[in-house]
């Protein structure tokens, strides 16, 4: 598979209760399409060749021999498909009953597992017609006299061939419910793909518990859960179906069906299960529980898919991947769900509201405790008029307010130099007066000037030492202001300035408590505006005018002279789009991918758009080229890190050096770079 994506579907096919031969021929054209829009694994709801609703009709040997029939009709007419899918039908073995699923690939039945829980409550009777298995199960059963022996029990593993990380189990409807599911002992064994197969009916409230249900479990097992339930053409005679299918990863719901939806509809998922891997290593704690239920007894069974084929999107230059033609399965979309190309933002306006307050607290409450626990009446923030220290001076603000402390212990200190604009310079004036803030203005152009001429910097040469001795003045001012008012310096630099090293050392990468150390520059944007919404709401159109102006303005230092009045030295224009090095970091640090595959996902997310703020599209070679600078800096500039002020995390990825991010500062990129500059030869 390529990039260990493994892409599943879920379907609820058309069926006739109890025609045996009606509903295999339903099952074999969904597999079939499903295989055509490069699904790799089809699940099927519980009982799907019979119908679950048949009730007495079980203990007929007619509908037992031909439910046997239709199975092996499906393995037979879907044998030149690359495709593992999973069926339900009940089985008699050995004198015993059970409610059973069946893994079929390339014409064999390879597996078939019992449901382990038969749930007698309520409006389920299933004691009635099946049996749990119990001890004394058959290891394997015979489903024909022409075919070989197949295992048989729940402790039954499938493994793609050719990938190890691609390794299923089954569980069927109830066992889900119970308090200690199969599912989690399959995982605890080796199982990253957990296949569901259901006939749950539908009563009022129902959905939203299945749905918490399956996310939870996802979550806990840290796998991958592919619900498939039964349909509305089920007997209505006692109950309902509605076809409610669901797929999560690791706690993510993935992708779901509609209630009542028609029958033979195909929901369909890119499951990546390197995800699972790299998060089962992180959590330590899954190790420990496999200590404890590890089970020797397990076996694993060998399948053959196809490779997946995924759309590449809008690619515009010669970089891509090749993979090997398959008939009638190249999809023409992309990953689905697709590729989020801002990770650390909510898409949905209301979650990303809701995302917006409970950062903003977990930063204000972070600082608050600091100022409660060192007695601090006052807090000196460098105000600048960019989007980075207007952030730190409201969630500062945010923090008296919890602290029951006056604004104007608050001093906002701006310090025009070189590269300052009329718009920033009164940007910074404007938000302070918006804050109820105290403002200094400390011009540090003559100061800069004496140490240029101290240490012999020519000013005319506009190089690193230029840029960073103005940086170094600007935080020695403030440390030294804050020494005198009695406050503390708040830092404003962000989560991604620090990936990049995008800070002066010793300079803005110092203070006494970094309040954005853990806010990538796509979510700056985002609570900012938080900010302007909230106080435009609450009347103060003013502070909201200059918030809407402060997040129009390009992103920069100032370190360098304007042109005609306006901003010359812009960020984005020398180490890269934000966006793009947030989805870098995002995939480099919280999950671990090989850059080929995070290129991957970059080009499924970016190629052939325009960048923000920007009539610029993507196109690979920009991708690639960001990438390799992501990884340089990022390697470059450990030290800076490795000494970064205290800071809240407050998400999924950070980098203090006393948290989640340990790196040797003197680390070397090649492996890294490496594996780019080949797939650039590639081509």
């Amino acid at each position: 598979m390529k990039y260990s994506m493994l892409r599943a579907a879920a379907v609820s096919p058309s069926l006739i209760v109890a025609d045996c031969e009606y509903n295999a021929g339903q099952i074999i054209t969904l597999i079939r399409e499903a295989y055509s829009r490069g699904a790799r694994l089809a699940v099927f709801p519980e009982l799907c060749i019979t119908g679950y609703t048949c009730a007495d009709l079980f203990a007929q040997s007619t509908l037992l021999q031909a439910a046997r029939q239709a199975l092996l009709r499906i393995a037979a007419e879907t044998k030149e498909l690359g495709i593992l899918s999973v069926v339900g039908l009940p089985l008699a073995v050995d004198g015993v009953r059970y409610n059973t699923a069946a893994f079929v690939n390339r014409g064999e039945v390879l597996a078939v597992v019992p449901k382990a829980y038969i749930p007698n409550y309520s409006e389920f009777y299933e004691r009635r017609w099946f049996s749990p298995p119990v001890r004394g199960l058959p290891d394997t059963i015979a489903l024909s006299d022409e075919m070989c022996e197949v295992p048989f029990g729940l402790n039954v593993l499938l493994q793609d061939k050719d990938d190890s990380l691609c390794k299923l189990a089954a569980e069927i409807c109830e066992d889900a419910w119970t308090p200690f599911s199969p599912s989690v002992r399959h995982a605890l064994n080796g199982a990253t793909v957990i296949a569901n197969l259901s006939a749950s009916n539908e009563v009022v409230g129902k959905a939203a518990y299945r749905r918490q249900l399956v996310t939870s479990l996802s979550a806990k097992a840290i796998c991958a859960y592919i619900y498939s339930d039964a349909g509305h053409d089920e007997s209505t005679t006692d109950m309902v179906f509605s076809g409610h299918n669901l797929m999560a990863l690791n706690g993510s719901l993935l992708a779901e069906s509609a209630l009542f939806d028609d029958c033979g509809k195909i929901l369909l998922a890119d499951l990546d299960l390197e995800r699972i891997a790299q998060e089962r290593l992180r959590t330590t704690t899954f190790a420990s529980c496999r200590e404890y239920f590890a089970d020797d007894s397990y076996r694993t069974v060998f399948f053959d898919i196809a490779d997946n084929v995924f759309g590449e999107g809008g690619s515009t230059s010669g970089i891509g991947f090749q993979s090997a033609p398959q008939p009638s399965a190249a999809p023409a979309e992309g990953l689905l769900p697709p590729v989020d190309p801002h990770p650390f933002v909510p898409a949905g306006q209301e979650e990303r509201a809701e995302r917006s307050r409970a950062v903003i607290e977990m930063q204000a409450e972070g600082l608050a405790k600091r100022l409660r626990h060192i007695h601090a009446k006052g807090a000196v923030v460098g105000l600048s008029g960019g989007l980075d220290s207007t952030l730190a001076l409201l969630v500062t603000c945010r923090a008296f307010d919890k602290c029951g402390l006056d604004r104007r212990g608050i001093l906002a200190v701006t310090m025009p130099c070189f590269g300052t604009t009329s718009r920033t310079k009164g940007n910074a004036h404007a938000l302070a007066d918006g804050c109820g803030c105290s403002i200094q203005e400390v011009d540090i152009r003559e100061s800069v000037l004496r140490h240029f001429r101290d240490i012999g910097q020519d000013e005319g040469t506009h190089d690193v030492t230029y840029e960073n001795a103005q940086a170094r003045e600007r935080t020695q001012v403030l440390m030294d202001i804050a020494n005198r008012t009695g406050g503390i310096v708040i830092g404003t630099g962000d989560l991604s300035e620090l990936a990049l090293g995008w800070c002066t050392y010793n300079g803005d990468q110092m203070s006494m408590y970094g309040v954005n150390a853990s806010i990538p520059k796509s979510l700056v944007r985002y609570l900012v505006s938080y900010f302007a919404d909230e106080a435009a709401g609450q009347g103060n159109g003013a502070l909201a005018a200059v918030l809407r102006d402060i997040l129009a303005t390009p992103v920069s230092p100032e370190l360098l002279p304007p042109s005609a009045g306006e901003i010359a030295q812009k960020t984005e224009e020398i180490v890269g789009p934000y966006e793009l090095h947030d989805f870098f970091l995002y995939y480099v640090l919280r999950w671990g991918f090989a850059p080929s595959k995070i290129y991957f996902l970059a080009r499924q997310a970016f190629s052939g758009r325009k960048a923000q703020d920007s009539d610029a599209v993507y196109t690979d070679d920009i991708i690639l080229r960001w990438l390799k600078c992501f990884y340089r800096r990022f390697f470059a500039q450990q030290f800076k890190r490795s000494c970064m002020p205290d800071g809240a995390k407050v998400g999924t990825v950070s980098l203090s050096p006393r948290g989640d991010w340990r790196m040797p500062s003197d680390a070397s990129a090649h492996l890294w770079l490496q594996e780019l500059e080949e797939l650039e030869k590639k081509g």
